[in-house]
Parts: C-alpha cells; sequence; structure tokens
C-alpha cells in the first residue's frame, strides 16, 4: 500500500512517510501520512495556490491534491495537521508509524527527512492493511557528533528539549538572523540526514516567512 500510494504523491512532488494501524479498543482503520520530497517546491511554485496571493498557500494545495490520491487508493477519508483546534494527532502518528523519532532538540526527525519534515496529511483507510514488517531505525542513534545541538546561533533550539520561540523569532527578524531566514533553519539544515534529503533553499526560506508571520 506504501509502494501505490508513492506512486500516486509522486507526480504531485509528495511521498508515503509512514503508516500507522489504530489502537486495538478503536475501530480498525490504518492511516498513511503523506509529506513533501525533495522535489515538492518544483510542483508547488506551479499551482494556483502559490501565485493566487491568498494566505495558507501550501494548506490549499494540499486540500485541493489529496482527496484524489485518496480515492486512487481507495481511501475513506483525508486528515490535515492543520485546520483546528482541536488538531489531529500528527506527533503521535508520526512516531507509532516506525519512521519518526524524538531527535536530542525534541523535534520529530524522520528516517528519510531528516529534520525537514513537512506532513500534508494522512490517508485513512478501513481496516488494518498490511504495513512493512521491517522497520527503519532512528537515525539519531548512528550519529555521533549530533551537530543539531549545538547549530542554532542564539541556543533556541539545544537538548533541553525547550523550543525558545520568541528567541527564534526575535532572532530572523534582526540583520543577524537572515542565513536562518534565507537558507532555513540552522538546526534543521545540520542534520545529516536533512541534508542528504537536498529540499531546495527557496522552500526553506518560504517555511521560515510564514513561521516568522510576515
Amino acid at each position: 500500500m506504501l509502494d501505490k500510494i508513492d506512486a500516486l504523491a509522486a507526480p504531485h512532488g509528495l511521498m508515503a512517510m509512514g503508516g500507522a494501524h489504530s489502537d486495538p479498543d478503536q475501530p480498525k482503520q490504518t492511516i498513511v501520512l503523506i509529506g513533501t520530497a525533495p522535489h515538492f517546491w518544483s510542483h508547488f511554485t506551479q499551482s494556483p495556490e502559490y501565485s493566487d496571493g491568498a494566505p495558507d498557500a501550501i494548506d490549499r494545495w494540499s486540500q485541493r491534491i489529496l482527496p484524489p490520491i485518496m480515492e486512487a487508493a481507495g481511501g475513506a477519508a483525508v486528515v490535515y495537521p492543520f485546520g483546528g483546534p482541536p488538531f489531529a494527532p500528527f506527533i503521535a502518528w508520526a512516531k507509532k508509524t516506525g519512521e519518526a523519532f524524538d531527535s536530542p532538540v525534541g523535534m520529530l526527525v524522520h528516517a528519510r527527512a531528516g529534520l525537514l519534515i513537512s506532513y500534508r496529511g494522512g490517508i485513512v483507510f478501513r481496516g488494518h492493511l498490511n504495513l512493512p514488517a521491517q522497520q527503519p531505525t532512528n537515525p539519531c542513534d548512528t550519529c555521533m557528533d549530533r551537530p543539531c545541538v549545538a547549530a542554532c546561533p542564539v541556543g533556541a533550539l539545544s537538548d533541553t528539549h525547550f523550543y525558545d520561540v520568541p528567541k527564534c523569532k526575535s532572532h530572523i527578524a534582526s540583520s543577524e538572523g537572515q542565513d536562518c531566514m534565507t537558507q532555513g533553519c540552522a538546526t534543521r539544515l545540520a542534520c545529516p540526514v536533512s541534508q542528504l534529503f537536498n529540499r531546495p533553499m527557496a522552500q526553506n526560506a518560504y517555511h521560515m516567512k510564514a513561521f516568522r508571520g510576515s
């Protein structure tokens, strides 16, 4: 099923980022999480949502793109990590897939995307579908240097697992923080797996601008 969804998602710059079964005390369901692939940006920037100037462009794009993928895959519904409160428990689902883990700085790290995770939604299927028996391992377990811990230039992210959001936003709004604004979060980019994921710098800058709120 993950291979099928990957094939359906790839033409849109998306990929399957793991699946998880519902808990035993809940109706039998399987959710497959969908996120951005390294080639996402070239697809998104050709979309009407990117150029129409309206807010929440990526969210609106996701709401247009994911339902047809769900229907082609035989899913029952699409859920999104935005639009709340209440918000769907994407962090819990991500950990349950066995492909995402807690990193030394507290953010989720994905086995393939590193710290550059961007979940766009999840496809819900009725029943417990077959999922890969062999799961990836936490890449942080074999990362001896852990460059993410010391990467933030103002210490907003560290191995204390406390994220000082005001300090981060103050930094990226200053002249000293323009590297983070134009290239992306230094902590996320320091991850060796993130570097292999090869996400375009323009996409990093877009997300940083949205995070700053301007």
